[in-house]
């Protein structure tokens, strides 16, 4: 590993450093570094919570002089969350130095921004929009910018940035070192970095496993009207320090953390109908410890990156191995391990194991903590609570008279004993009814197998035809498959057919002219089917990929 005093830094960012806690820097740090301080454009691959934040903001604050009065920086990020946490980290990495950043989103008031902007902020941090809306007003310039950084490019694309993102990079001065971060390299990002890139160094510390090796991870097969109960049971045998629980709708979340609240637990939720405000206060508690639950929808949580976070858990499965991924990876961050605890009904066992397979990690199966267990968690919590107070003498200082005049008349058991009962908060009797959500299905694929009918490759199955399995395949229709080697990444794909097993004529969902992922149009895109002979509705175009 190699120490940040090996990259030649100034005094002032070094100090920065030092005070954040880091001593040794992380691969993508160490690797990145020297490239970024060399001035030449970079593409660095990896995934969120490995220390990208530090690897472009070190070089970047490096190169900026206090007394450049200009916007000399851009940093993109995909969401609100993101920009705000890359522009906490980034205040932190330059206090020293007197430099000046601003992070620019959407959700804040632009008059504020403005006002801000007439500061000169030599880096500015902000979501594609409102950069563009700051932009389009005159308020900012990029004539003078010499970095750009591009983080988490491909949530960026993913989210249909890419216009706004082309937009931005033509304005900026092509003398500018440009550093792309992104945890995959699909295509599209690849076109990217070869339109706005010049001659790249490519980085990455992708680890060979798919899920963090520092993260415990298991689940508990809980019938869904359990579930809320073997959640306070869980909270309540392993009390964590600060724990992201992830339901799969606003509704659940809502009524999720209204529920531990009544409980005692102090929790608060994050969800797409807070507003801006409601949601900068939510995280505020959860960051400075006031709240150490919270509770999220997969994408409100998209970006967010909170240290210290020692447990995950699914209450709800996520849709797709790639969320199980991202959800458990709030945890384990920085060569900490964490704890992931998924909720698995009996009818979605099978979603689980498809899980398994795609991370190749196994699942370890945990019963349902008993009621007694639970019990034990927590008066251990207290007990512990209870002896870091009494070894502070000033804080139990004015209740020692009303505790002699107690111990005259009570037992000193009895009298802790009841004190722990009052710790504890202990609030069981409190109704909760959450609404109930449907079970995940899983889908049984078959990745590369020989057709037959209905399977992932079959004959009228979900990715196209007969012969070619998951990757390709000729003959029938399928949901996203084709006349003539349709498949979900195969060959010519047919026209646009409906997402029904019974379509017989050689039609795909998402075909004509290419298939899906392989760089063909998507084809026209038809309604869903709505009587048994299966007519076909008007049809609307997809955008070329």
């Amino acid at each position: 590993m190699s120490t940040f005093a090996e990259f030649g830094l100034e005094q002032g960012v070094l100090q920065a450093i030092s005070e954040m806690g880091f001593e040794e820097a992380t691969p993508i740090q160490a690797k990145a570094i020297p490239v970024a301080l060399a001035g030449s454009d970079m593409i660095g691959q990896a995934q969120t919570g490995t220390g990208k934040t530090a690897a472009f903001g070190i070089p970047l604050l490096s190169k900026i002089a206090p007394s450049e009065d200009k916007i000399v920086a851009l940093v993109m990020a995909p969401t609100r969350e993101l920009a705000i946490q890359v522009a906490e980290e980034i205040e932190k990495l330059g206090r020293f130095k007197g430099l000046r950043s601003l992070a620019i989103y959407g959700g804040q008031d632009i008059g504020r921004q403005i006002r801000s902007l007439k500061r000169k902020p030599q880096i500015i941090i902000g979501t594609p929009g409102r950069l563009l809306d700051h932009i389009n007003r005159k308020t900012i310039r990029l004539d003078d910018v010499r970095t750009v950084v591009l983080d988490e490019a491909d949530e960026m694309l993913d989210m249909g940035f890419m216009d706004d993102i082309q937009s931005i990079l033509s304005l900026v001065p092509e003398e500018r070192q440009t550093l792309l971060f992104s945890a995959t390299m699909p295509v599209n990002i690849q076109k990217l970095a070869q339109q706005f890139l010049r001659n790249p160094e490519h980085i990455s510390v992708i680890p060979k496993q798919v899920s963090a090796p520092s993260i415990q991870q298991f689940y508990v097969e809980v019938q869904e009207r359990m579930k809320f109960d073997g959640l306070c049971r869980l909270l309540d045998m392993e009390p964590p320090e600060l724990a992201i629980i992830f339901g799969r709708t606003k509704r659940r979340v809502a009524e999720l953390s209204e529920a531990l609240m009544k409980r005692g637990y102090s929790a608060d939720g994050l969800h797409g109908d807070l507003s801006q405000n409601q949601r900068d206060t939510v995280m505020r508690k959860f960051r400075d410890g006031s709240i150490d639950v919270l509770v999220a929808t997969d994408v409100a949580a998209r970006g967010l990156d909170v240290s210290g976070v020692t447990h995950v858990i699914n209450f709800d499965m996520p849709q797709d191995p790639e969320s199980y991924v991202h959800r458990i990876g709030r945890t384990g961050r920085a060569g900490k391990e964490g704890t992931s605890w998924t909720f698995v009904t009996p009818r979605e066992t099978d979603h689980l194991h498809f899980i398994e397979k795609v991370t190749r990690h196994r699942i370890s199966k945990k019963p349902l903590p008993t009621l007694s267990e639970a019990m034990e968690g927590k008066q251990k919590l207290m007990a512990e609570r209870l002896l870091e107070t009494v070894r502070d003498e000033e804080e139990v200082g004015a209740f020692k008279w009303v505790a002699m005049q107690l111990l005259e008349q009570y037992d000193s058991v009895q009298l802790l004993s009841a004190a722990m009962k009052l710790l504890t908060g202990d609030k069981k009797e409190v109704n909760v009814e959450l609404t109930p959500e449907d079970p995940i299905r899983s889908k049984k694929r078959k990745f590369d197998g020989r057709g037959g009918s209905g399977g992932y490759g079959g004959r009228s199955g979900y990715s196209g035809g007969g012969q070619g399995g998951y990757r390709g395949g000729q003959g029938g229709g399928g949901y996203r498959g084709g006349q003539s080697g349709g498949g979900y990444r195969g060959g010519q794909g047919g026209q646009g057919g409906a997402r029904k097993p019974y379509n017989r004529e050689g039609s795909g969902y998402q075909g004509s002219g290419g298939a899906y992922r392989d760089g063909g149009s998507r084809g026209p895109r038809t309604e869903r089917r709505d009587d048994s002979r299966g007519t076909r509705s008007q049809s609307e175009d997809f955008v070329n990929i």
